[in-house]
């Protein structure tokens, strides 16, 4: 029986006799684009917001660029440009992209039961919220980006408390590289109230000290622990004979490399060590982590994994850190001989775009293609996205160096990577609010 006006819906079979989704079921999915979809797994509210905030940073980023340019827009500005850009490309899309990694991963670390999706969703609005704030109030108000950093905190605060209740609860053997993500959070807790707290009292070399460290001393520190368990499990599972080889002293390396850079963002800040010799301790500590990284990336089976696209990705984005190290050691070691730093921000953003933005395109397309029932492949769109950042981030570099074409290198840089993140952005946004193509759950 059905009630007066209701159609009765025709019972169909779901699997086949191959455990796969009969036609009939997967002509039934609802194909239609609906936001409570993005309640269905972590991973889809998280990216979701993500990109969000990733594509609205990046357009503004780009008018800034535009309008330093060309003077065409008039943009005016309550707090620094840069200041603004640090802040939300370190803290503002990058923790969304975390929670929705870990909240599908973690607790298989962990080997604890997931979060019901309903939890994570105040925090993560909350974070969403207030970097979208904060890209406004950059030309508004200050007293208006202090409430968009509040609002940004409590989100991550809570996000950080909801991700150690999980490692609390746990009683797996391996918890290391789940503890340190957890603590890489406490990191950038404290950074993003330094930050605020900073703003507040007009201490700006402070401030961008406070993103600084929460770039090294949280963002970085996630994606080594994740790198370091991830990659090798990858390759391996891809590449015949290739065993997952990651000791612990390759993970101890690269916290202590990020430890490292945090000191010396306070060191320079405060002037703690007089004379010349600072530059060129760290010039030298970095190239020799950086060739050392550059030998882990080789070993980790870098040319073998150029058969496999998204392998490859994963691969390229890690030989970026070795390669930023390097180029920071030699800007160090310039620096020194000159009297005073070059190409820093050169050696910056090929660690900010050629290795975090290179290893996030991959990780989360892998992610966004196993959890919507489609192939782990790169298809030709998000390969020709990846070579495209690549370009993005040489054009970056390259801008680093005072020239006549640097404005416009930097101009240049910010079109390639707007486009990038909008075409991918639009993509896998498409995806987060349907259901998956396979008919499984999640």
């Amino acid at each position: 029986m059905s009630a007066p006006g209701i159609p009765v819906m025709p019972l169909i079979p779901v699997r086949g006799l191959d455990g796969k989704p009969g036609a009939e079921a997967m002509a039934a999915l609802d194909r239609r684009w609906r936001g409570r979809y993005l309640l269905l797994a972590p991973h889809r509210l998280g990216f979701f917001l993500a990109m969000a905030v990733l594509v609205a940073a990046s357009v503004w980023w780009t008018l800034v660029q535009l309008d330093r340019m060309t003077g065409a827009l008039g943009l005016p500005f309550a707090l620094s440009p840069s200041l603004a850009h640090g802040a939300v490309m370190t803290f503002g899309f990058i923790p969304l992209f975390f929670s929705g990694f870990l909240f599908t991963a973690g607790p298989k670390w962990l080997d604890v039961r997931p979060l019901e999706i309903g939890q994570l969703l105040a925090p993560l609005l909350l974070q969403a919220a207030g970097w979208l704030l904060w890209l406004a109030a950059a030309h508004l108000h200050a007293g208006l980006a202090l409430a968009a950093l509040a609002l940004a905190f409590a989100g991550l605060a809570w996000m950080t408390l909801l991700f150690w209740q999980l490692i609390r609860r746990s009683r797996a053997d391996d918890r290391v590289h789940a503890a340190a993500v957890g603590a890489a959070c406490i990191v950038g807790c404290l950074s993003l109230a330094g930050l605020a707290l900073s703003l507040a009292f007009g201490w700006h070399g402070a401030a961008q000290a406070w993103v600084q460290t929460g770039l090294w001393g949280f963002v970085l520190v996630v994606y080594v622990s994740v790198a370091h368990r991830m990659i090798p499990f990858f390759t391996a599972s891809a590449v015949p004979l290739m065993k997952a080889w990651r000791p612990f002293w390759l993970l101890w390396l690269m916290l202590a490399v990020a430890a490292l850079e945090v000191l010396a963002v306070w060191v320079e800040l405060n002037g703690l060590i007089p004379g010349s010799a600072w530059p060129l301790v760290r010039g030298l500590v970095e190239l020799a982590a950086g060739g050392l990284l550059l030998w882990i990336a080789l070993a980790w089976g870098l040319l073998k994994s150029l058969k496999n696209r998204l392998l490859a990705m994963l691969h390229i984005g890690f030989l970026w850190l070795g390669l930023a190290l390097t180029l920071g050691g030699v800007t160090q070691l310039q620096g020194w001989a000159q009297g005073a730093p070059v190409l820093s921000l050169g050696s910056l953003h090929a660690l900010t775009m050629g290795c975090l933005a290179s290893l996030m395109l991959a990780m989360v397309t892998r992610v966004s293609c196993g959890h919507s029932g489609r192939a782990l492949v790169a298809d030709r769109l998000v390969w020709s996205l990846f070579w495209l950042l690549q370009l993005a981030t040489l054009l970056r570099i390259a801008g680093a160096a005072q020239t006549a074409f640097a404005g416009w290198l930097l101009l240049a840089a910010s079109l390639l990577w707007v486009s990038v993140m909008a075409v991918w952005g639009v993509r896998l946004g498409g995806w987060y609010g349907r259901l998956r193509s396979d008919g499984r759950a999640g």
